[in-house]
């Protein structure tokens, strides 16, 4: 059998950007993520992340014996994505030293700051390499039974009523027409009144996976049409969710 351990020096002449997927909550990675991620991890030293504390925290989880001192971190979240330090980190790269790329949770680049450290990476002619782990939007189409050949990720809908309103009925017209799973997310402490909008607007035969919780212990994944969740709702507060919908 061949193992698993990475062999960085075969990039030696220009190094490359990892790709390394987080945990989708508070889970062993070692249930989630594969042996190649551990080995990747204990030999790079240098990380672009979206999050330095969560981050240093995730990085000790899955390589204990990683002194902390040795770490690098250069942060790429939402609120500063044009700041260009992590420029300087994929220059690196260029030096023969490769450089992780990791979000808070699920993989980098997919609804994700990462993207802009990715697609730099391509202008310099880097070499990108995504690793295997958790996304809770595709495991979370994947057990929906929905339409995984056609489909849209919306991310985040409008925080205003109307607007929101709006555009879930825009995505069920779309569903409708196109033949797609439209998917979405919600921050997770408006949850339950995104819910009761889901509810309130959407056809009573169109159908709506909620999955919570992907990977942990209280996982939740469970696909019916609306008429149904209006018996029996549950309560999402405070859990990480996608939606999807699909209208026949």
């Amino acid at each position: 059998m061949k193992s698993s351990k990475i062999n960085l020096k075969n990039l030696k002449s220009k190094g490359a950007l990892y790709l390394i997927p987080n945990t989708l909550g508070e889970s062993n990675p070692l249930n989630v993520l594969p042996q190649s991620i551990l080995s990747l991890v204990t030999d790079l030293d240098y990380f672009i992340v979206e999050n330095e504390k969560v981050a240093r925290k995730f990085i000790k989880s899955i390589c204990p014996s990683k002194i902390q001192s040795t770490l690098n971190l250069c942060v790429l979240d939402k609120h500063n994505a044009d700041n260009l330090n992590y420029k300087s980190y994929l220059n690196l790269c260029l030096q023969g030293i490769s450089v992780g790329l990791m979000s808070d949770a699920g993989c980098p680049g997919i609804a994700d700051p990462g993207a802009f450290a990715v697609l730099e990476a391509h202008r310099l002619k880097i070499k990108v390499v995504p690793m295997v782990g958790p996304s809770s939007i595709f495991l979370a189409l994947m057990s929906s039974g929905l339409n995984g050949q056609n489909f849209a990720f919306s991310g985040y809908l409008p925080i205003d009523k109307i607007d929101k309103i709006k555009k879930i009925k825009w995505l069920e017209l779309q569903s409708l027409t196109l033949g797609q799973s439209q998917i979405f997310m919600e921050t997770p402490y408006r949850n339950n009144k995104f819910l009761d909008d889901l509810i309130t607007c959407l056809n009573s035969n169109t159908y709506l996976t909620i999955a919570c919780d992907i990977t942990l212990d209280t996982e939740f994944i469970e696909t019916k049409p609306i008429s149904e969740w209006k018996k029996n709702k549950v309560d999402l507060h405070h859990r990480p969710c996608i939606f999807i919908i699909q209208k026949n």
